[in-house]
């Protein structure tokens, strides 16, 4: 199944879409798709519903695709996750995961418009894996436990101010948690959708120049050793969001390619996971 939200900002109603790209109306009874929404079963029950066929078609053509899910909880980001992308930001491979967080309530639809912060001069883009939390996760004993944790997948784009992220002290987290700084969707894909999540091509363009363009196996921890990770140092609980980090291209380290401004436009792509197409405003 692939699940969306659909409608005008803070009006978005679940959708769900079968294999054959037919859209469907969540009943109200399910609820939003949220934290309690996975962790209470409910997919399940609507997974049975699209298979019994008891669901009203819906077209959803020329509508606004909103954030496939409701604010989470936390957005749990994983920096430095591509030894190609490290290498061309001029930092250390790390030995274990480099782990931030980005305030929940920078989440945006896959189409909406990003914003150029105030005083911003370093805007930078960064095409990732999304992953969405399924049950309350904690001290998880190995990696091979992970996969009844995962809730579905999603293209994100982990936006970044890097002169707010590296140069103004602190943490990463003021540099990556701006307002429209977490496009997402369009849609949560669950996992029978995808077959290796360690195979995914990731490609994404500026202004039409591609500037990345690389593959899931390329990353240095993957998806399943990441929420183990994580597991070990905080609670991860249904419906959290996991930006499991971006690989080669972005403009920091590159003085030929230039940062973001007002009027430039980005499109992004996952196979399976559907596109982005932003274009940056001036907040």
């Amino acid at each position: 199944m692939r699940l969306l939200r659909v409608g005008n900002v803070g009006q978005e109603r679940p959708v769900v879409m079968d294999s054959n790209n037919a859209s469907f109306e969540v009943p109200a009874s399910m609820g939003d798709f949220n934290g309690s929404f996975f962790e209470s079963g409910t997919v399940n029950e609507l997974r049975d519903a699209l298979a019994k066929g008891t669901l009203t078609a819906i077209d959803i053509t020329g509508k606004r695709i909103g954030a496939p899910i409701a604010r989470p909880g936390k957005i749990v980001c994983i920096g430095l996750n591509y030894r190609d992308h490290a290498e061309e930001t001029g930092l250390a491979i790390p030995e274990e995961p480099v782990v931030f967080l980005k305030a929940p309530n920078c989440i945006v639809g896959p189409n909406d418009n990003i914003m150029v912060p105030r005083e911003s001069v370093k805007c930078d883009w960064e095409i990732e894996l999304a992953v969405v939390i399924a049950k309350t996760a904690r001290y998880l004993n190995s990696p091979e436990e992970v996969p009844e944790y995962i809730a579905g997948y999603a293209l994100a784009n982990d936006m970044s101010e890097r002169s707010f992220q590296i140069e103004r002290g602190g943490q990463w987290d003021k540099g990556k948690s701006c307002e429209t700084f977490n496009p997402l969707g369009p849609w949560v894909a669950t996992p029978d959708e995808i077959a290796d999540s360690s195979d995914l091509s990731l490609t994404l363009t500026v202004n039409g120049v591609t500037r990345q363009n690389s593959n899931t196996k390329h990353m240095i921890f993957n998806v399943n050793h990441i929420i183990w990770y994580l597991s070990q140092f905080m609670v991860l609980e249904a419906g959290d969001l996991i930006n499991t980090g971006t690989p080669a291209g972005v403009s920091m380290g590159h003085d030929d390619v230039p940062f973001l401004r007002g009027g430039d436009v980005l499109n992004l792509e996952i196979p399976g996971l559907g596109t982005h197409t932003n274009t940056l405003v001036q907040a």
